[in-house]
C-alpha cells in the first residue's frame, strides 16, 4: 500500500519490555517487502540494527524512544513511535514473606509482607482468608538503593477469629514461566490468653544446702 507502507501497529505493541542484556524486536513492518527503513533514536539519529521485513529490527537497543522511516516515490514515512523500557530480571524469583508476629487479638491490625528481590517487574498474587470480602489493604514500594526490592505489604485491620488461617503471596515472572510463592499462618484469638507449663512436680524434695531451680514455661 504506497498510502500506508508501514503496517498499523497496535498499543501493545509499541510499548516493549526488556531484560537487561537480551535481544529484541522493534515491530515496524512494511507492506512493501523491497522498502529501505531506516530506525532512528528520539534524537533523529539512525540505528544500526538488522532488518527483517517479517517482524521489524532486531538488537540489543538502549532504553528510549525509536521510530522507523522510508521513502515511497520521493515522500517520507513514518512508523508509529516504539518505547523500549529495561528492566531488571533474574531467571529465578527470590521472594521472602515476613510477618512480625504470628499471633493476633481480636481488633488487632495484622500485618504481612512479600519481598521480591532482583526483579523490577512481577506480577504477585496473594490469597488470604479474608481475601474474598477485601478486607485486606495492600501496598508497594519500589526500592533501588542500595539493592532492587519490591516490598508488598498486606494490612488487614481490625482483625477478628474468621481471619486465621494460611496468608500467601505467589510472584509470577513478567516474562518467563516462572512463579514462587512463600506462606505463613496466622492466628487471631478471641482475647488474650497466658498458658503456664510448669517444669516440676506438685511435691518436690530437696536435701539440705542444696540449690533447686523451679523453671516455668510462659507463653
Amino acid at each position: 500500500d504506497p498510502d500506508m507502507p508501514f503496517v498499523p501497529s497496535i498499543p501493545e505493541d509499541q510499548f516493549i519490555l526488556v531484560e537487561e542484556g537480551d535481544p529484541t524486536v522493534i515491530p515496524c513492518r512494511t507492506s512493501d517487502p523491497d522498502a529501505r527503513v531506516t530506525l532512528v533514536n528520539s534524537l533523529d539519529k539512525s540505528v544500526y540494527a538488522l532488518y527483517d521485513t517479517k517482524q521489524g529490527f532486531i538488537g540489543n537497543f538502549p532504553a528510549g524512544s525509536y521510530t522507523c522511516k522510508t521513502m515511497v516515490k520521493g515522500v517520507e514515512f513514518k512508523s508509529d513511535e516504539f518505547l523500549i523500557y529495561i528492566i531488571r530480571a533474574t531467571s529465578q524469583l527470590p521472594v521472602e514473606i515476613e510477618a512480625l508476629k504470628t499471633v493476633y487479638k481480636t481488633g488487632e491490625t495484622i500485618v504481612v509482607t512479600c519481598v521480591v528481590f532482583d526483579n523490577e517487574v512481577v506480577n504477585l498474587e496473594w490469597n488470604y482468608p479474608g481475601k474474598l470480602k477485601e478486607k485486606g489493604l495492600i501496598k508497594l514500594d519500589d526500592i533501588k538503593v542500595p539493592s532492587q526490592k519490591l516490598v508488598y505489604t498486606l494490612t488487614i485491620p481490625e482483625a477478628s477469629v474468621k481471619d486465621t488461617g494460611d496468608y500467601e503471596c505467589t510472584a509470577r515472572h513478567a516474562t518467563k514461566e516462572v512463579k514462587e510463592n512463600k506462606k505463613v499462618v496466622i492466628t487471631v484469638h478471641d482475647k488474650g490468653f497466658v498458658h503456664l507449663e510448669p517444669q516440676f512436680s506438685p511435691l518436690e524434695a530437696v536435701n539440705l544446702h542444696e540449690v533447686k531451680n523451679f523453671v516455668v514455661d510462659v507463653q
